[in-house]
């Protein structure tokens, strides 16, 4: 404290640099603008002063230092023990298994809602329903008509309507005696892949299979029920592809038709300069309208699916 008091003098011995004695003032030794920070009006500091001033500052600051430094080395080397998150459990279960708490269940459940838009597309008869619609549209030469957001909606719901059969089995089988405790969520997983892989094995070519089965360089199954999704679902969307192709290159012949002969009928005429497909739009339109087209194609589209038991 002595030496304390040598290096730090009170601002009542404050002398000045005559060598004689001032009385003490607020904020006398302090720089203009911690001064007025302090709400009084200093006088002008001098040069001393200032150093005297940063001097004081700078050993507060070591002496805080040397305080705070054996505690942060106390806090490094006590053992941390991590809080657990509260009602986030994992408690083994019976065969080995794990079961997951309300809050991990509600976090993997709402993971895998972004894995929906996937299956709908890859593993439902959707890819085929809207490629057919695309094409048929730009067969007709209507761009932006229908739009893309009514192509989409009947898209989905034909899909509902063909994929009934199978979610109704899902459903009774796997749904509703998970919700009754009757079975695990691993047994109503296979008990719900059987209907879907049921029905993409009858929308695909054995090519296609043979194909992935020798890509996927696995043993040839006994029957294709032994196949798992990471063969069948790529063979179907390969399939589907080819399938929705053919039946557009048949909506595609009859509008071509229309086309070439708009097209021959103005060269005859000469007029070179008018676009064909602007005169074939309304034929095409009228054909369209005049055999039914929309009931035609969506009944072949979903006819196409087959019985799906």
């Amino acid at each position: 404290m002595r030496y304390l008091s040598m290096m730090l003098p009170d601002a009542a011995d404050a002398t000045r640099d005559d060598g004689t004695r001032r009385p003490a003032r607020h904020g006398a030794d302090l720089p203009t603008e911690a001064a007025t920070a302090l709400g009084s009006t200093p006088a002008p500091a001098s040069a001393d002063a200032r150093r005297r001033w940063l001097r004081r500052a700078g050993i507060a600051l070591g002496l805080a230092a040397l305080v705070a430094l054996p505690l942060l080395a106390s806090a490094q080397t006590a053992p941390v023990s991590p809080s657990p998150i509260p009602g986030v459990t994992a408690t083994p279960g019976a065969g080995g298994s794990t079961n997951y708490s309300v809050p991990v269940q509600t976090l993997l459940f709402f993971t895998a809602l972004g894995f929906i838009p996937a299956a709908l597309l890859l593993m439902t008869g959707f890819t085929r329903i809207i490629i057919v619609l695309g094409l048929m549209r730009q067969a007709m030469g209507t761009q932006t008509t229908p739009p893309n957001q009514v192509l989409i909606g009947l898209s989905l719901f034909l899909t509902l309507f063909v994929m009934g059969p199978v979610f109704d089995k899902v459903y009774d089988d796997a749904w509703q005696p998970y919700t009754r405790n009757e079975i695990s969520f691993d047994t109503a997983l296979v008990r719900a892949e059987a209907p879907v892989k049921k029905f993409m094995l009858r929308q695909t070519r054995e090519s296609d299979l043979a194909l992935f089965v020798k890509l996927a360089r696995v043993e040839r199954p006994r029957t294709t029920e032994d196949l798992s999704l990471r063969i069948v679902v790529p063979a179907f969307v390969t399939s589907e592809l080819k399938t929705a192709f053919q039946i557009g290159f048949m909506i595609f012949v009859p509008f071509i038709v229309i086309d070439l002969v708009v097209a021959s009928v103005l060269m005859s005429m000469g007029m070179m300069m008018l676009s064909p497909v602007l005169i074939s739009l309304p034929f095409k339109l009228m054909l369209f309208v005049l055999v039914d087209g929309w009931n035609l194609m969506l009944a072949s589209l979903v006819a196409s699916f087959g019985a799906v038991q």
